[in-house]
């Protein structure tokens, strides 16, 4: 049995569009936390081909948090950044297994793992956002929204690609 109180419904979303709106400001903070870690992900590769491939989607990343506040204020709203804890947990994740690998293409695969598990999450994300916008009847946001999930799935694309092409391989070797 549902009970409410009126705080609880004024933190909860009450509905599909404040569902859609808080979870936007939860991509947006998952997009801004990413564009932090990202250079120190690429820092710590070894791979040429691995660091590159980081810093390129640091570029395409940083257009996302654009395209993102073009989102909010096609909806009329301010950009709003709430806490995603699920992008805290994949970042602390993705330096723990950095942290506690020695450098080199073991160290690699790990931030191929660790990236590919953020793009999981942002692929999940804006898949389910895009859905949402069309539901809603906004199709501007939805567009916008879709053309940032092709280039998440184009980015896990690229990690597999970079994995398998040496790293996953030499790291066996070690």
């Amino acid at each position: 049995m549902k009970t409410s109180s009126k705080s609880s419904d004024a933190e909860n979303a009450t509905g599909l569009r404040e569902l859609f709106e808080d979870m936007l400001k939860d991509i947006y903070y998952a997009e801004k936390a990413l564009t932090k870690a990202l250079p120190k992900m690429a820092d710590k590769a070894t791979s040429g081909v691995l660091s590159d491939a980081l810093l390129e989607h640091l570029s395409v990343t940083e257009g996302q948090v654009d395209r993102l506040e073009e989102v909010f204020e096609v909806l009329g709203l301010q950009p709003q950044a709430k806490k995603c804890e699920a992008i805290e947990g994949l970042i602390k994740e993705a330096n723990e297994i950095i942290e506690s690998t020695e450098e080199g293409n073991v160290r690699d695969a790990g931030i191929i793992a660790g990236s590919q598990k953020v793009e999981h999450y942002e692929i999940a994300s804006y898949g389910t956002l895009v859905t949402f916008a069309k539901t809603l009847g906004e199709n501007e946001a939805a567009a916008l929204l879709a053309e940032t999930l092709q280039e998440e799935k184009e980015a896990d694309i690229k990690l597999t690609a970079i994995a398998e092409s040496s790293i996953n391989e030499e790291a066996a070797e070690e």
